[in-house]
């Protein structure tokens, strides 16, 4: 949900980026994916917005709000 340069600057490991301004286009590539989904960016807010969209077109997923967090609980499972 992030911009690239964001993504650049520090994300999860394993993670993919995909920008909000991307995800209608790439509304394919997200339903291939495992899902459930989890989507993050710098607070929430574009995923937050994300989650809404990906909801309404059948994907399972869930708004995990901040990157940082995701990356702290990504950490404690490995």
């Amino acid at each position: 949900m992030r911009t690239t340069e964001e993504f650049r600057g520090g994300n999860v490991s394993g993670s993919i980026n995909i920008p909000l301004q991307e995800i209608v286009k790439r509304i394919d590539e997200l339903k291939n994916l495992k899902q459930p989904l989890v989507l993050c960016c710098a607070s929430g807010g574009r995923s937050g917005q994300a989650h809404g969209y990906l909801a309404q077109q059948g994907i399972e997923c869930c708004n995990a709000g901040s990157w940082l967090d995701v990356n702290y609980y990504h950490s404690q499972t490995l």
